[in-house]
């Protein structure tokens, strides 16, 4: 167990085999650079085009504007029974389509929206804001997540512990009842948690928070725009207090609440799918390199929510390798990048739930491959 595997995107009018899944993804390093993929690319795919950007923007907020005046208008007319099915359902739905708004401020912090940064950071700080998160903040973050991903020791989020760093208890969670719970920990909390405490980061020599300009995570020039954050967050909440004192807490959970947890669901499930997988490889620093690191990602298959969610649930490795190419353009330069990835793609098309099943049951901790070599590539494992 913990082998782990890899699954390729079939050919056309065939189907992969189940033992395509058991195979761990190349680890050496590979015999192409990202010069080689660039070129590969067609050239208007790293063209960004203001009305084009904005135009999703004004597709997801008319679609959520839409949910909101159904819900708020048509809801409170419904047989008393149904309304207890309606609102989860808007939640579910309003949830989907904020998700959506959640990535277009997510390629503002990659300067992927406009040639303009400022426009950028203007976009994204409304719409990030808006979403309770701080713009700023998760930008350099997650630009330091970019820049290291895939190593043990640098890289920002979902870092894999070694087994001897294991929490006690790790032995007796181990089992389904422990991975329900620790499941729905960590996708009702494990956002805000993240941001508050750095919650399954990188560890650091003291306390990490995203909300604090002096945290370890910034450098001294980023601090001030931390601030900007925090008054963008601010500014949402103070909103949000003057509702629920003119509409009650109970409207403003219904209508913002509800939605907001399941944006916050759907962020750490995406994000843990794209880096926790059987088949990837961990490096410490003997081995890791900025290449390698960045293919050790994986795309996923969530059926109508690529869409949704702007692709990047099933571009994400292209999106590594050139994160300030816009999403619209992602499809294509992953189609056009597989032949030379070749074995170095991984993809995997095992249901969303299922998928999170089994990386929660094969991926407890990694560690090296006993008698091998390289000491500095770690693959996951399960065995307590």
């Amino acid at each position: 167990m913990g082998a782990g595997g890899r699954m390729s995107v079939p050919p056309e009018g065939k189907k992969s085999k189940p033992d395509d899944v058991l195979q761990r993804v190349p680890y050496s390093k590979p015999p192409f650079t990202l010069g080689d993929l660039k070129k590969a690319i067609p050239s208007h795919c790293f063209k960004r085009s203001i009305p084009r950007s904005f135009s999703y923007v004004a597709y997801d907020l008319t679609i959520a504007s839409i949910f909101y005046y159904v819900a708020t208008n048509y809801f409170h007319l419904l047989p008393h029974p149904l309304s207890y099915l309606a609102w989860p359902l808007y939640w579910i739905c309003q949830g989907c389509i904020l998700t959506g708004v959640w990535v277009i401020a997510h390629e503002c912090g990659h300067h992927a929206f406009s040639d303009y940064q400022w426009l950028d950071d203007i976009v994204g700080l409304t719409l990030h804001s808006s979403l309770l998160v701080p713009y700023f903040s998760w930008k350099y973050s997650h630009r330091r997540h970019h820049s290291n991903t895939g190593s043990l020791e640098r890289d920002e989020v979902f870092v894999p512990k070694v087994k001897s760093r294991l929490s006690w208890f790790a032995r007796y969670t181990n089992n389904p009842p422990g991975r329900v719970l620790a499941l729905l920990f960590q996708f009702t909390l494990g956002w805000p948690l993240y941001l508050l405490c750095n919650v399954s980061g990188r560890p650091y020599n003291r306390f990490a928070c995203h909300y604090d300009p002096h945290s370890p995570i910034y450098t001294d020039r980023e601090r001030a725009q931390i601030l900007v954050s925090d008054a963008g967050i601010l500014a949402v909440t103070y909103g949000l207090y003057r509702l629920a004192a003119a509409k009650g807490l109970s409207w403003v959970f219904c209508v913002y609440g509800g939605p907001l947890l399941v944006v916050n669901g759907f962020l750490v499930l995406i994000t843990y799918l794209q880096h926790t997988h059987p088949a990837l490889p961990h490096y410490d620093s003997s081995e890791w390199d900025w290449l390698r690191g960045a293919l050790a990602t994986v795309d996923r298959d969530y059926g109508i929510l690529n869409s949704v969610f702007h692709n990047i649930t099933d571009t994400h490795v292209a999106h590594h390798l050139f994160s300030t190419m816009p999403h619209y353009h992602a499809m294509e330069a992953t189609k056009a990048i597989k032949p030379i990835l070749g074995k170095y793609y991984q993809f995997d098309g095992t249901p969303v739930f299922k998928a999170v099943w089994r990386e929660a049951k094969e991926c407890i901790y990694v560690e090296p491959d006993e008698g091998e070599k390289s000491k500095g590539v770690f693959w996951y494992n399960n065995k307590l």
